[in-house]
């Protein structure tokens, strides 16, 4: 029997599905997420599955118990007789998808639009020239809802990308465009009895932009140690659902089993987002490992951490510190702040650092590298910014001492 393909670039669950693509099973703890919680929001770095957690979720709430088959979700769910995979209108906002350097707020009304559009046209909601995006949004949920009989599902990708891609770009921080995202967002409490569920993703907390005091409904569950693993792979997960590739990558490099355990472990593994010591390896990297039956770090090549290293020039941050580990307080690490002088929050929420441990005293966490990948990638990052120079990676690591 074949093996399924690796998901490399494939970040839609019927997709997943259907076109028999590798899949770890994380319906049951999406499940306990949809009936448990209401409004959510979920920080974790790039390309860590928020996207696949989101159209999984949209599947559910869309009643799709035929991508479920064999599936936790398929036995954790009454069926439909007993009135379980109810269908909801879901307003799925992808706003990864956009350029916002130039026009942020057109290319946001672009994003907005798009999903709106459709719904609106659905269930005949008429729409005056003079509405403002945040009154056709409410609106589109309050009369969606009525019709449908249902309270809809909102889920937002990448909430944070409008803000981010201004700064990474070296860009003032877009005020207007924040204006207007606090208004788009504000939406979430004032329709708040037409709601069935809302999520949230995003690389960053941002602090400053309200959002959060706001919308007092809302559930931080980054932290949160039941969905530690939501996003990522857990040591059980690899190898209960990769040992054929395990073994190609043990043979293609010369390394027992048990070896290349380890190597997958120093260079994928060893992210803490909650504290509760529960480890996941980077997806990304993990299942582009698979596929290659090469070790390469994946992750560092697939983005330029230009904002990282802007910030470690500008704030005269210490990297050998790094190596020792560092600490902060909770609620520094969850927060991120543009211009402050602490870049560890914003380390720590970008994936390259990751939560060592925690004093049960002082709640201070302690963060460092969370694996091999990161660590050599990082310092080659710094390596090329300062000398512009195309180092190996182990040249690197050798000379991060002189940083």
């Amino acid at each position: 029997m074949a093996r399924p393909k690796m998901p490399i670039g494939v970040q839609t669950f019927e997709k997943i599905v259907k076109d028999d693509w590798a899949y770890v099973d994380k319906t049951a703890v999406m499940h306990e997420l949809a009936n448990d919680t209401t409004v959510n929001f979920l920080s974790r770095p790039r390309r860590f599955g928020k996207s696949l957690m989101l159209t999984t979720l949209k599947s559910y709430f869309e009643g799709r118990d035929d991508l479920f088959k064999g599936l936790a979700a398929e036995k954790l769910e009454p069926s439909k007789e007993n009135g379980g995979w109810q269908e909801h209108v879901v307003f799925h906002f992808d706003f990864n998808a956009g350029n916002y350097k130039s026009n942020g707020i057109a290319e946001l009304h672009t994003r907005i639009r798009c999903v709106l559009k459709p719904i609106e046209t659905k269930w005949e909601i008429s729409v005056d020239s003079d509405d403002t995006y945040s009154g056709r949004f409410a609106n589109a949920i309050k009369v969606a809802a009525e019709k449908s009989g249902r309270n809809v599902v909102i889920l937002i990708d990448e909430y944070d990308k409008p803000l981010l891609q201004p700064i990474e770009s070296g860009l003032d921080e877009p005020t207007a465009l924040k204006d207007e995202l606090r208004g788009f967002y504000s939406v979430l409490k004032s329709s708040d009895q037409y709601i069935r569920f809302a999520m949230l993703t995003g690389v960053t907390k941002f602090s400053k932009l309200s959002i959060f005091s706001d919308l007092n409904q809302l559930r931080d569950i980054s932290f949160d140690k039941k969905y530690a693993a939501i996003c990522g792979i857990t040591q059980e997960e690899l190898e209960t659902n990769f040992a054929p590739e395990i073994e190609t990558l043990a043979e293609e490099n010369s390394l027992t089993y048990a070896e290349t355990l380890q190597k997958l472990k120093d260079t994928y593994d060893g992210y803490d987002f909650t504290g509760a010591g529960r480890k996941v390896y980077n997806p990304f990297s993990t299942i582009n490992v698979m596929a290659d039956s090469k070790f390469k770090n994946y992750w560092f090549q697939s983005g330029t951490p230009t904002m990282l290293i802007r910030e470690i020039v500008n704030t005269n941050f210490d990297v050998p510190d790094l190596e020792n580990d560092v600490s902060e307080t909770e609620d520094a690490i969850m927060n991120y702040r543009p211009g402050s002088d602490d870049i560890v929050p914003l380390l720590f929420q970008t994936g390259y650092l990751t939560i060592k441990s925690v004093s049960p005293v002082t709640n201070f966490f302690t963060l460092g590298f969370p694996n091999n990948e990161v660590r050599h990638g990082f310092y080659s990052a710094l390596v090329r910014y300062f000398t512009d120079a195309d180092y190996k990676i182990e040249q690197v690591y050798d000379d991060k001492k002189d940083f």
